[in-house]
């Protein structure tokens, strides 16, 4: 098991992203990755910076931490050649510490152009293709693409990286799951879900790397970290396909406004309770996860990183304290 940090856009202006990620590292996290969303779940979080300037900005000011995006959607709002555009200029700005997760989106972040939201079986097939013209694209020739849902006349992308870009897909079913088993480099989930891991696995994926992100909110009191967890992610408390139909941050605060400190805490550890914190991470690895990477609600970025610094990334040993 290694550990990640997450860096949440939705939270965070884009230079405290910056400066979080130099500090993830600083601390001993060998890997990140950055959420890429247009508006944020709540207005109280605040914040949606483009992800692709903000990897830039992590690029200048990083040596060693692994980066993705967690996740992009390359099929509404941005075109899978752009996105392929944008992965590569990222890769080639973190030379060998680049890799692109990919999903199917939320309403909340694809509606903005005014273009139709898919059914789910329908955005899966969009992924698939866009995969596809991504990788086209990234084998540097001028190329052209007419397929179901996108097309793309006599692109090249001429500035490239040395090494391929791994592409991460997420899933939180079975029938994406073995989507990104089929078609991905890796998995990233969101939930300890043993069935998950078992569909990557066996459409193909067995032997890549799987990802998911752990939700925690830290502080010296364990009544202030649910205080905080409730302000800054009531989300959390939200169950079925909520957080991809939506459209807006003010639809979500209607849906949380009978969300309670007790409902948050069922499913986002709270407090500076090692023990709590390591069962959660625990959970993961047990469901056959090989990655996760922790999520600190709200504005004590600090002082969850000294914590993790000091009392859990000495734990694992791919843990890099002091290097």
């Amino acid at each position: 098991m290694e550990l990640g940090y997450a860096l949440s856009s939705e939270e965070h202006r884009p230079l405290d992203l910056v400066a979080h990620a130099v500090r993830a590292e600083e601390a001993g996290f060998g890997f990140a990755l950055v959420s890429d969303h247009f508006h944020p779940w709540i207005d109280r979080q605040g914040q949606s910076p483009f992800v692709w300037g903000v990897l830039g900005g992590i690029a200048a000011e990083t040596e060693r931490l692994v980066v993705g995006t967690g996740v992009t959607c390359p099929i509404l709002r941005l075109h899978p050649a752009i996105v392929a555009q944008a992965a590569a200029t990222a890769a080639a700005m973190l030379p060998g510490r680049f890799f692109l997760g990919v999903g199917t989106g939320e309403n909340l972040n694809e509606h903005v152009l005014g273009q139709r939201w898919p059914a789910t079986h329908v955005r899966r097939e969009m992924l698939e293709e866009a995969i596809a013209v991504m990788r086209l694209l990234w084998e540097g020739r001028l190329e052209s693409h007419r397929g179901p849902h996108f097309t793309v006349e006599n692109a090249r992308i001429y500035t490239l990286p040395d090494e391929p870009i791994d592409v991460l897909v997420a899933a939180g079913g079975v029938e994406a799951a073995e989507l990104a088993g089929r078609i991905g480099d890796g998995l990233i989930g969101t939930a300890p879900e043993e069935a998950i891991v078992d569909a990557f696995a066996d459409a193909g994926g067995a032997g890549k790397p799987r990802y998911a992100q752990a939700t925690v909110c830290w502080a010296d009191r364990e009544k202030d970290a649910r205080r905080t967890a409730l302000e800054w992610w009531p989300n959390a408390a939200l169950r079925g396909p909520l957080s991809q139909e939506l459209p807006l941050p003010s639809h979500f605060e209607d849906a949380t406004a009978m969300v309670t400190e007790e409902d948050v805490a069922q499913v986002v550890v709270c407090g500076p309770d090692i023990e709590g914190h390591l069962e959660l991470i625990e959970k993961y690895e047990k469901a056959g996860f090989t990655h996760v990477y922790v999520h600190q609600v709200g504005p004590d970025q600090d002082g969850f990183l000294d914590f993790y610094s000091s009392e859990i990334l000495p734990r694992y040993a791919k843990a890099t304290v002091g290097a």
